[in-house]
Formats: C-alpha cells, structure tokens, sequence
C-alpha cells in the first residue's frame, strides 16, 4: 500500500513539474496584470493557477511551458506594460490593439521569434529607439493611431530593414516625421505599406521603383505633406490600392499607369497634379477613381471607371468628351515643357487663352505670349509654331534652356522674340529679317557667330510682366504678375542693368568709332576727290588778250554724260551748271565766250579726220570754227600715253606756244579723263602742270 501510495505521489511530482510555466514568462505575466487598472478584465486567478494550464488563462497561449502568444484585443484594457515584456523571448505573436494601453512603449529587442504585433489603437505616447532591434522574424507591425513622441516625432529606425519578413507595415496617425525612408522600397516581402496620417514630407524615393507593393497609403501627411512626382508609382504592378490623397504632389499623372493593371482604386484627390489625364488612365477599369482638387488641364476623357469624380480642376470644357481649341492645346503644351508653373497653371484655365495670365490676342486669336521674369524653367516647345497668329513671344530673364525649335520659323507673323537672359544653346535657326530677335545674355551663345543683337532696341511689352519691373508702366501692368523675393530680384535686376548697360553702351561707342574714323576720313577724301576732279579736264581756255579789260577767265567744270565721265578745271572763276538734252556738260566761260565740251565735238565733228591739222608724238591737233567765226584748234592727247615723257612735252610745248600770239587762234588740250584720273592717282604735281594752262596765250 505505501509503495502504491509513493508511485501516485511520485507521478503527480512529475506532471507538475512538466506543466508549470517557466518562471521568467510567470513573472512577466503577473506584472502585466499588477500594471493594468482594471485587470479583472482578464479573468486571471487572484492566486495559484497556471498560465500554461491545464486550463490556461484566459489570453495566454503557450507551447512547451513557455508564452508564444497575448490576446486580449478589444478590451478597453487601462494601464502600462512592463518594461521587461521582451523577456518573453518565446512570443510569436501579441494581440493588444483597440485598447487604452498608455505611456512608454516598451521595448520590443530581442524578439527573434515574434511574427505578428498588433499594438495600434492605443494610447502609448513614446517608443524606444531599440523597440524594433532583432525582429529578424517579424511579419506583420501595426502601431496606428499612437501618438509616438508628440513634441519631436520620430522615423523608423535603421534596424527595421533586417525584418526581411515585414508583408505588413501599418503606422498610420503614429506621428511619424521625416522622408519615407528609402530602405522600406527594397524590402522584398513587403506587400501593404499603410502611413497615412502622419508628417511624412519629401518624395517617394526611387528604390521604390519596381516595389511588389499591394496597398501603399500615403495620403494626408500633415504640415505640408509629401511632394514631388509620382511617376515611381506607376513601375508598382502589383498595386491594387494607392491613395496619395491629401498631399502636396506635383507634376503629371504618368502615362504609364496603364499598366497597373491589378489596381482598382486609385485615389489623387487634393494634390498639386498638373496636365492632362493620360487617355491611358481614362482607359482603366478601376472601380474608384477620385482626381478632384487638382490642377488637371485639357479636355476630359470618357472613363471606363466604374465610379469616378473630377471636380475643381483646370479643364477647358466641363463635359466628358468634349475637346479642347487647338489654341489651348498648344499653350498647355508650352505649359508642360516649361514645367507647368504654379503662377500661370492657376490662371490658364478654361477654353478662352485670351483671358490668361501673359497671353494678348488680336481679333480673338493668340498674338502675344509675354512671359518675361515668370522663372520659366525647361525647353522651348514646339507646339509654339501652331499658333500662327503670333507677333511677339517675350521670354527674356527666365532660366528657359536648349534650342529655339526649327519649326517656329514659320511664324509668318512673327515681328519680335526675346529670349535675352536664359540658357539658351544653339544652333539658332534662320528666321526672317523682319523677325527681331534678342538673345543676348545666353551664355551658350557666346561661341555662335550668328549675329545676336538683330533687333535688340526693342521697346518692351509690358502690360503682363510683373510689377516690380522697372519698364512696367502702373496702368498696364497685370495685377496677377509674380513677386519674387528680395534676393532673387536684387541679382536678376543686376543682371538686367548689366545687360541694359552694355546693349546701350556697345552700339554708341561702335558709332562714335565710326564717327571718328568715318568724318575725317570722308572729309579728306571729299577734298581730294574735289581736288582730283578740279584737276582732271577735258578741255582748257586760255585768257584773252592781257590788255583786254575782259580778261577774266571765269571756269565751269559739270558732267558729260555722253562719255560718262566728270571733268573739273581749277582756277579762279565762278562755277555753274546748265542742262541739255545729252546730260551734264563742263564749260569754260572767258569773257563772254562759253565753249562746251559738246561744241568742241561739233566743231570738230566729233574730231573727225577732215578736221586733222597734223599729228604729233602724243596727240592729233584738230582745226575747228565757233559760231561766231572764232578759229580754234584744238590738241587732243591719246590717253595710253599720258606719261612723265607727255607730259614734259606737253610742258615744252606750252612753253613754245605761250609764247606766240595770235588774236584768232585759241589752243585747247583735251584729254580722255579716266586716263587722266589715272594718272593724278599716280602723280599729284599735275595740278600744277593743268594750272600753267591758264598762262597760254593766243596761237
């Protein structure tokens, strides 16, 4: 009976040692409770009992005498937890959520083994910069709605990255801060990505790029909110879900989201969006589409959405299907490759182009884009070209960069364009030369040897630039235009003084170059061609009769058109100029005689044979009678052989005959004048060979 008695004693020894819950897990546990306000909640025994069981408590699960799992969910549980909960080293998974759980958070280090923790919902008001150290197993982690760190916020740490398990992350209004952080892009397993809610700020970063993420809630970040593209969102395939409502986005909704052929709700609303809605998108068949409160442009697309909304946006028409004027479509156009800018996307709106922000018309038809100091950025498009009713595109002071397009040559009405103080680089085109164009102030220009400065007096257009420009006069000015700061303003002003200084200066200081130079030498060439014409003649008088009182030689030297030459006469006398019907004729007037050129001719019959006297070594000597019966003769010299030897015969000779009188015969020399002019080229003391003509007497 004894023995019997010691084996049963013996076995229940065995089975109570092998049920009861490790000790540290027990502590644990019991500290839980003793934390709780109301712990009578959980049902647990005041004293005794096993948390392992058999029976277990309520919320506890356990394997091997050690606690995997706390579920108590839902509660409406009140208190802290203990510090010292990562002592559970076993704990697969913790339950806590949508309770009133407060304070510190405790730390989480060290649980190799937990997949799941479920703590959102709560009142917890700070976590521990090592809570998430060695969750190399961790799954799924939901901390929403706990206002981690109120005053400075906090990101996820580092550490996170090693969760390479992580499917679910759920942090949504847990204050988190910061830029979304890069490595949550190249975990591999995560598929649901929930942090609406928070002060997340920045862009999506890149390493999201190609995510097999599912759910990605981004949407209403506070105090500012995300901003940047989300052109990353659409290389996401697998998204079924993505909300990015409430934020601060910009740009354009991509064209490649057509591709995400999973998503069924898509959710932009309340962004900073731009452009028009790729026909893409409009081709989704999503079950929610919501593009309210953006500043979407164009026509609106017919949707195959299954609920879709778009209201408070920029559309030029108000109906689905209805297109856009082929006016707006451009400028929209120009509008994207310059960047869509804030200032001019909340003004060009509706399907009227007149009525926009630095847009003229005439006659209802676009003639004036006057854009200067409105910080453009990008490309000049060529969707410009269409509008063929321009006279004037004023771009000057932007930081506009690359070529001007080819095709906006073919601007007929084009009168100015003004791209002065930007980027732009070359080749210029060719554009026509009623087109002023300025490009001065490119950098990338200096090296183009096209002339730059065509046009560059050019008044300026300014009822659309903004008023804190010099040249804008108050009546004209657009009260819309943009007001930049002061920094901004002091160093584009200086610039623009600069430029203005040099566009003025350079062209004065050319002139009075060229005053300098250009007076004084076409003075001295006016006189000396003056003095060559007074020293080149086709015919010579002598003076009459020294005794004459009428011996004043008066000389008149004009054109004679008939051998296309001019002849001049220096002496002292008056000069005159008569017309007849072969043109201009040189005269010399002697007393009351007045010989022509032309009467030489006819008198001599235009030096014809009959009329030779006789031939010397450097000329013919015709005989010739005047109208009122005056013989002259007349020494015509052969232009091929006015040399020094000609002419110091010709000297000799007048020497001979000045020296011999006669009261009939009057010598005249006529010389070819091309020869003549030829020659004073080549010797300027002929001037004074031509004036010791006037000494010869009469034959």
């Amino acid at each position: 009976m004894r023995k019997k008695l010691a084996s049963v004693l013996l076995l229940s020894l065995v089975t109570v040692v092998f049920s009861t819950t490790d000790s540290g897990d027990l502590d644990v546990l019991m500290q839980f409770r003793d934390e709780l306000d109301n712990p009578e909640l959980l049902k647990w025994p005041e004293k005794g009992g096993d948390p392992c069981g058999p029976p277990s408590w309520n919320h506890i699960y356990s394997e091997n005498s050690r606690v995997t799992q706390i579920q108590a969910q839902g509660m409406g549980l009140k208190g802290t937890l203990p510090q010292n909960l990562n002592k559970l080293s076993m704990l697969k998974n913790i339950g806590l959520q949508r309770n009133q759980l407060s304070g510190k958070l405790p730390s989480f280090s060290g649980l190799s083994n937990l997949r799941y923790a479920y703590l959102d919902y709560n009142n917890f008001d700070s976590i521990p910069s090592d809570f998430l150290d060695g969750l190399d197993n961790l799954e799924v982690l939901a901390l929403d709605a706990n206002n981690f760190n109120a005053s400075t916020g906090w990101s996820f740490p580092k550490a996170l990255e090693n969760s390479a398990q992580l499917t679910n992350l759920s942090c949504m209004n847990c204050n988190l801060i910061g830029p979304l952080p890069d490595f949550l892009g190249s975990m591999p397993s995560l598929t649901n990505l929930m942090l609406s809610g928070n002060r997340l700020s920045g862009e999506i970063q890149g390493t999201f790029n190609g995510s097999a993420l599912q759910t990605l809630w981004l949407n209403n970040q506070l105090h500012g909110g995300m901003t940047g593209p989300i052109d990353v969102v659409a290389t996401m395939e697998s998204l079924t879900v993505l909300w990015l409502h409430g934020n601060h986005f910009t740009g354009t909704i991509p064209e490649r989201i057509g591709k995400l052929t999973l998503l069924k709700d898509l959710n932009l609303n309340s962004n900073k969006l731009v452009g028009l809605i790729p026909i893409s998108l409009a081709n989704m068949r999503l079950q929610n589409l919501d593009l309210n409160n953006n500043h979407l442009m164009g026509p609106i697309p017919m949707f195959k959405a299954s609920k879709v909304t778009f209201a408070s946006n920029k559309f030029c028409q108000a109906t689905q299907g209805l297109l856009c004027s082929p006016e707006v479509m451009a400028l929209i156009e120009f509008l994207g490759v310059v960047n869509y800018p804030s200032k001019l996307v909340s003004s060009w709106s509706g399907n009227e182009p007149c009525n926009w922000l630095g847009i003229r018309c005439n006659s209802g038809k676009v003639s004036v884009i006057n854009l200067p100091h409105y910080n453009l950025s990008g490309c000049l498009s060529p969707s410009v070209a269409k509008l063929d009713s321009l006279s004037q595109i004023r771009l000057q002071s932007n930081n506009l960069s690359g070529p001007i397009p080819n095709n906006w040559t073919s601007l007929k009405s084009l009168e100015t364009l003004d791209l002065s103080g930007n980027n732009i680089s070359g080749p210029l085109p060719k554009f026509s030369r009623t087109v002023k164009l300025v490009v001065t102030g490119n950098p990338l220009l200096n090296g183009d040897k096209t002339d730059h400065t065509k046009g560059a007096n050019i008044p300026p257009e300014s009822s659309d630039s903004p008023p804190n420009i010099p040249t804008t006069s108050s009546q004209d000015s657009d009260p819309g235009s943009p007001a930049t700061n002061s920094s901004l303003k002091s160093t584009k002003t200086k610039g623009f003084k600069r430029n203005t200084f040099v566009l003025i200066m350079a062209p004065v200081a050319s002139f009075a170059l060229v005053a300098f130079l250009v007076i004084p030498l076409s003075i001295y060439f006016y006189k000396k061609r003056k003095d060559s014409n007074l020293s080149s003649t086709s015919l010579v008088i002598p003076p009459r009769d020294p005794s004459d009182p009428d011996n004043m030689v008066k000389v008149v030297v004009a054109a004679n058109n008939t051998n296309g030459n001019t002849s001049t006469l220096t002496g002292s006398g008056s000069a005159s100029r008569n017309s007849s019907s072969i043109g201009e004729s040189h005269v010399i007037e002697a007393g009351n005689l007045v010989i022509s050129v032309q009467v030489l001719r006819n008198v001599t019959k235009n030096f014809a044979a009959q009329k030779e006297l006789g031939r010397g070594g450097f000329g013919v000597v015709y005989k010739g009678e005047l109208d009122d019966g005056t013989q002259i003769a007349v020494k015509r010299m052969e232009a091929g052989v006015i040399t020094n030897k000609a002419l110091d015969e010709f000297q000799a000779e007048i020497a001979v005959l000045s020296k011999v009188r006669h009261p009939i015969w009057y010598l005249f020399w006529v010389i070819p004048l091309k020869a003549m002019r030829e020659f004073l080229f080549m010797n300027i003391c002929l001037k004074v060979l031509l004036a010791s003509i006037f000494s010869i007497g009469r034959a």
